[in-house]
């Protein structure tokens, strides 16, 4: 077989290999025998096999592991050993309960979407791997249910070399992913890919791009502009500084930058490539943003304190100052993005929250 040329290999996700281990402990608990592979449908609708090791069977009790590949993109988890133990509930049929075992962060401040003392485990794969073992085991769930926890074994060691510390996830990794797959967004050929997708849309004829950060924000944006063609949205992942260079130079004359706050924080902020672990999100930013729309002043603080951009957004939704709060972080990054590009392009950032739903839109001149 060919080999793909070094810097596309995509990879997967811990969320997906975690789907995969828990279908392929459940498949064990219903068969007799944990497989040595298993297909599992990831986030994206893709149904993609993956390699099972260290499966084993009890009565009411199966294990599998799934080592992370993180294709050309590796980050720390890249070869972690994502761990499911299926355990039959007899007294709860049809439930399928998620737990957070070793290795797994727990939850101990608000602004990640998840429950405080709940294990690290994000909406999407939560939803994936409960769906995986409901369609692998559907049978056995007529008449029990099914806990699943999810391990990382020296997963304790590996959060050290991430910011979850920051974010209040103490105690173990945290288990990503919107799609199932990882793109090798800190590679040279993803730069690469999303300059040649904007040379594209500007060789087609095309005056508008619309810059994303990943598949959600993608989407929400097209379901805002549907009268574009499909050659005018680029996934910029982090590389904005690289999108908003090329736009200049292919002399496109209308930008549209959809986001949701920790990357729109980012630019705000003037970074221009916005990988987590580059710099941290300025809080005292969205502080001055919260007190300029009339936050009070002990919610401000809190904002200050806080390490997420997320947590910032939860308090003004609270106060009921959420599209004010995005309008004026709109405005910011036209402001920011105005210094280094000025009367280069128009610039529109639409902004959505974390379902894709619309929070705000601003446009202007930079």
């Amino acid at each position: 077989m060919e080999k793909k040329p070094k810097g596309t290999r995509k990879g997967y996700t811990t969320g997906a290999c975690s789907a995969a281990a828990a279908r392929a402990a459940a498949l064990g608990l219903l068969q007799g025998a944990v497989p040595d592979s298993v297909e599992c449908e990831l986030p994206n609708g893709q149904r993609i096999t993956f390699a099972v090791s260290n499966g084993h069977c009890a009565n009411d009790f199966a294990q599998a592991v799934v080592i992370k590949d993180a294709g050309d993109d590796p980050d720390v988890t890249d070869k972690a050993a994502l761990t499911a133990h299926v355990r039959l509930l007899p007294d709860a049929p049809g439930e399928v309960l998620l737990k957070g075992g070793a290795g797994v962060g727990t939850i101990t401040m608000q602004g990640l979407g998840l429950e405080v003392g709940g294990p690290a485990i994000n909406p999407v794969p939560r939803r994936n791997i409960a769906a995986n073992v409901r369609e692998a085991a559907a049978s056995l769930l007529e008449q029990a249910g099914l806990e699943v926890t999810i391990s990382v074994p020296g997963g304790e060691e590996l959060a050290k070399k991430t910011l979850n510390y920051r974010l209040g996830i103490i105690g173990g990794i945290s288990i990503l992913g919107t799609t199932g797959i990882v793109h090798p967004y800190s590679t040279a050929a993803f730069r690469a890919s999303v300059i040649q997708g904007i040379e594209v849309a500007a060789n087609q004829g095309q005056h508008c791009v619309v810059l994303t950060t990943g598949g959600r924000t993608e989407k929400f944006t097209m379901r805002e502009l549907p009268e574009l063609a499909p050659a005018c949205f680029v996934q910029m992942g982090d590389f904005l500084k690289y999108a908003l260079d090329t736009v200049v130079r292919c002399g496109l004359p209308q930008v549209v930058i959809g986001g949701m706050v920790g990357k729109l924080t980012k630019i705000a902020q003037g970074e221009t490539i916005t990988h987590a672990n580059r710099s941290a999100v300025d809080t005292d930013l969205l502080a001055e943003i919260a007190a300029e729309i009339g936050a009070p002043a002990a919610v401000c603080t809190a904002i200050s304190q806080s390490e997420m951009a997320r947590y910032a957004s939860e308090r003004m939704e609270e106060l009921g100052l959420i599209g004010e709060f995005y309008t004026a972080l709109g405005r910011r990054v036209i402001a920011t993005l105005s210094q280094r590009y000025t009367g280069k392009f128009r610039l529109r950032v639409l902004m959505c929250d974390f379902d894709g739903n619309k929070l705000a839109e601003v446009a202007g001149d930079v």
